[in-house]
C-alpha cells in the first residue's frame, strides 16, 4: 500500500466578473495539485480536496484553500498580491507544534498559492460525532491546554494574530495525541474587520460588529469545550445563549471549577472574559493538576519473595502459562511447548514446532491449545503431548485462542480471524479483517471482540463470523479486550484506553496515557487496570475512565495485570514482577527475573506463574 501524506494550500484569487471562479475538477494548478472535491464553498472562499502528482508511488493528498477577491482593478490586485506576501512571510514566522510548515507558494496569473503540510488524524468534529455524547474532563483540559498555548502565540505577535474560523473541524488530532491546525485561516487584528463574522455559534458577538481581537478566539475555545464536553453542538441553538444551559445541566460529571472557566470564556463583554490565552491556560493547568492521579510513592518492598521453583527454557518466554490438572503448559521462542508439573516444576514432556511460541496456550478437556510462529495452530492431548491435530494458516500465529459454544477463535498474521471446531479443528468460518490480527478475543453474549494492527476493532457474531460493528482507533490495537457489564475496554497504539458501548460500539469515554499500549485491560471491582509504554500501570475507573492512581516502573508494561485477592501482579521490561495494592496501587512485593518480562502471569491455587526473556519461567507463592 502506498504511503499516505497530505499538505495543504491556500489561494487568493482575483475575480474580475465578481464570480466565484470555483475550480473545475480534475484541473490542475502548479503543474502538480489536481483538484478532487470541492470541500466548502461560502462567498469570497473555498476548500478543496487535492492530490500532488509530483511524488510517484505515493498518494499526497491536499487542501485547497481559496480566498477571492470579488472586486477587481489593478490597484486591488496589487493590494491583494502585496497582502499575500506578507500573509506568507507571517506564517513562515510562526513557530509552534500546532501550525503546519509551509512548504512552497507561487502563483499562476491571477491567483496566489500557499502551499503547507498537515498532520494525519481525526478532526474533533468526527470524535465528538463519533463519542455520541461528552468526552472525558481529563482529556478536554489536555487539549484546551494545548489551544490555549497555540493563542498564546498568536496573540503575542505585533500586531496580534487571531482566527477568522476556530471550530472543531479545523483542528485534528494526531497520532502521537497532540492537536494540529489543518487550516491556516489566521489574519491580523489590522485587517479589514467586515469580512470576519466566523462561524456562528463559536463566533464571539464583536465579530458581528466587525472587530476581531484575541478575546474573541477565547470565546471560540470556550465553545469548542462546550461542546466536547456536553455533546451539544452550539452551530444549533441560538446564538450567545450558553448562560441558558450551564454545562453541567448537560453532562453533571463535569467539575464545578471547570464549568466555571468555560463559562468566563463565554461571556457577553469580551472584558469579562480572560484577559489573555496564558490566564486561562494557567486556571486550566491547575485543574488539570488537580485531576491529574496520584502517583504512588515506592515503597520498599515487604521481606523478600522467594521463587517455589524455576525452569529453563532454551530461548525467551514471552507466551503466558495455562495451568489445568496439575499441569502447567507454557510455549518458548526455542519453538518447543512444554508441560511442567505445576507444584515442583519437573519437565513432563514437550512438543517441538517449527517457529518460536509467543501464543499462550488454552487448555480444555485434556487438550491444550496454541498457535505457533511456523504458521499452525496445534491440539495436543495435555498428558502426553501427542498430537491431535493441526490446522495451517499462511501468516505468523501471536493471538492467543479463545474457547466458546465448542469453537476455538484465535487470529493470525495473514489477516484472518478463524473459528474452528474444537473436537476436529475444522474451520466453521472465516473472517478477513485485511490487517494481521495479534490481538485475542473476549467474548460476550454471542459476541467476539477483538482488534487488528490497522486499528480496528471488530464485534463478530459468534455463530456466523458477521460484522456486528467495527469501530476505527488511532493506532493499532494489538491489546486484547475485557467486558465490563456493557462497556468493552481495550488499549490502543495511539496511547488511548478506550471503553465502547458493547452493543453500538460508540465511544463512552478514553484516557490517554504517556506512550503506546500493548498491554490488555483486567477488571475488578468497577476497576480497569491496564500497562502503557509509558512504564506505568493504572488503575480507572470503568465506567467513567476517571484515574485512581497510577505506578511507575522502571521501564516499559507491556505485560497484562492479573487480579486475586486484593491484589494486582504484572511484570515491566525492567525485568521485574510486580504485586501490588489493587486498591491503593502500593507495592506489597517485587521479584527480580535476569531479563524483561513482556508475557503476563497466570495465578493457579495461591501460585503466581510467570515467564521472563531470560528463558525461564517461574513459580512464587501469593503472600
Amino acid at each position: 500500500m502506498p504511503s499516505l501524506g497530505t499538505v495543504g494550500i491556500i489561494a487568493l484569487e482575483m475575480d474580475e466578473k465578481g464570480l466565484t471562479g470555483i475550480l473545475p475538477l480534475g484541473k490542475t494548478i502548479g503543474g502538480r495539485y489536481e483538484i478532487l472535491e470541492v470541500l466548502e464553498r461560502e462567498r469570497g472562499r473555498a476548500r478543496y480536496l487535492a492530490r500532488d502528482n509530483r511524488f510517484q508511488g505515493t498518494t499526497r493528498l491536499c487542501i485547497v484553500e481559496e480566498m477571492i477577491n470579488l472586486i477587481f482593478d489593478a490597484t486591488t490586485s496589487r493590494r491583494v498580491a502585496a497582502a499575500f506576501e506578507r500573509k506568507v512571510n507571517t506564517l513562515a514566522s510562526l513557530n509552534h507544534p500546532a501550525i503546519p510548515t509551509i512548504y512552497d507558494y507561487f502563483q499562476e496569473g491571477r491567483r496566489s498559492y500557499l502551499v503547507f503540510g498537515r498532520g494525519e488524524g481525526k478532526d474533533l468534529e468526527t470524535i465528538i460525532e463519533e463519542a455520541d455524547a461528552g468526552l472525558p474532563e481529563a482529556q478536554l483540559l489536555t487539549w484546551a491546554i494545548q489551544i490555549c498555548d497555540l493563542l498564546s502565540c498568536l496573540h503575542k505577535r505585533q500586531p496580534p494574530l487571531v482566527f477568522r474560523h476556530l471550530e472543531l473541524r479545523k483542528i485534528v488530532v494526531k497520532e502521537d495525541g497532540h492537536l494540529m491546525l489543518i487550516d491556516l485561516d489566521i489574519v491580523e487584528t489590522s485587517e479589514e474587520q467586515d469580512r470576519m463574522k466566523g462561524t456562528p455559534g463559536y463566533t464571539a458577538p464583536e465579530r458581528y460588529q466587525g472587530v476581531a481581537e484575541p478575546a474573541s478566539d477565547i470565546y471560540a475555545l470556550g465553545a469548542i469545550i462546550y461542546h466536547l464536553l456536553t455533546g451539544r453542538d452550539p452551530r444549533k441553538d441560538p446564538p450567545f445563549t450558553f448562560h441558558e444551559r450551564p454545562p453541567r445541566q448537560l453532562n453533571p460529571s463535569i467539575s464545578p471549577e471547570v464549568e466555571a472557566m468555560v463559562m468566563k470564556a463565554l461571556e457577553y463583554k469580551s472584558e469579562d472574559r480572560y484577559r489573555s490565552a496564558e490566564e486561562m491556560q494557567k486556571e486550566l493547568l491547575a485543574a488539570q493538576k488537580e485531576r491529574t492521579p496520584p502517583l504512588v510513592v515506592q515503597r520498599e518492598p515487604r521481606g523478600v519473595i522467594s521463587p517455589l521453583w524455576s525452569f529453563a527454557c532454551g530461548d525467551e518466554v514471552r507466551s503466558s502459562p495455562a495451568v489445568a490438572g496439575g499441569i502447567l503448559s507454557v510455549g518458548s521462542y526455542d519453538r518447543n511447548l512444554y508441560a511442567l508439573n505445576a507444584q515442583r516444576g519437573e519437565p513432563l514432556w514437550e512438543y517441538a514446532t517449527q517457529g518460536g511460541i509467543a501464543s499462550s496456550p488454552l487448555v480444555a478437556d485434556d487438550l491444550v491449545f496454541f498457535g505457533s510462529e511456523d504458521n499452525l495452530f496445534y491440539a495436543l492431548h495435555m498428558r502426553t503431548g501427542r498430537i491431535k491435530w493441526s490446522l495451517s494458516t499462511q501468516g505468523r500465529i501471536r493471538s492467543s485462542p479463545r474457547l466458546a459454544y465448542e469453537h476455538l477463535f484465535f487470529g493470525s498474521d495473514d489477516q484472518i480471524f478463524y473459528a474452528l471446531r474444537a473436537r476436529t479443528g475444522r474451520i466453521a468460518w472465516r473472517f478477513d479483517a485485511e490487517a494481521p490480527i495479534r490481538s485475542s478475543a473476549a467474548i460476550s453474549g454471542g459476541t467476539l471482540f477483538f482488534g487488528d494492527e490497522e486499528g480496528y476493532l471488530y464485534a463478530l457474531d459468534a455463530a456466523s463470523g458477521e460484522v456486528k460493528w467495527k469501530y476505527q482507533a488511532g493506532g493499532k490495537i494489538t491489546s486484547s479486550p475485557a467486558v465490563e457489564e456493557d462497556l468493552i475496554l481495550v488499549g490502543c497504539g495511539d496511547s488511548h484506553i478506550y471503553a465502547l458501548d458493547l452493543e453500538k460500539g460508540g465511544v463512552i469515554w478514553r484516557y490517554r496515557t504517556e506512550g503506546p499500549i500493548i498491554s490488555s485491560p483486567a477488571v475488578a471491582k468497577g476497576v480497569v487496570y491496564i500497562g502503557s509504554i509509558d512504564h506505568r500501570l493504572y488503575a480507572l475507573e470503568a465506567k467513567t475512565g476517571k484515574p485512581k492512581w497510577y505506578y511507575s516502573t522502571e521501564e516499559a508494561v507491556t505485560s497484562s495485570p492479573r487480579l486475586a485477592e486484593g491484589a494486582v501482579y504484572f511484570g515491566s521490561i525492567d525485568g521485574h514482577l510486580y504485586c501490588l495494592d489493587a486498591q491503593s496501587g502500593e507495592l506489597r512485593w517485587r521479584f527480580q527475573t535476569e531479563g524483561p518480562i513482556s508475557g503476563s502471569p497466570t495465578i493457579s491455587e495461591g501460585i503466581i506463574y510467570i515467564g521472563s526473556l531470560d528463558h525461564k519461567v517461574y513459580a512464587l507463592p501469593i503472600e
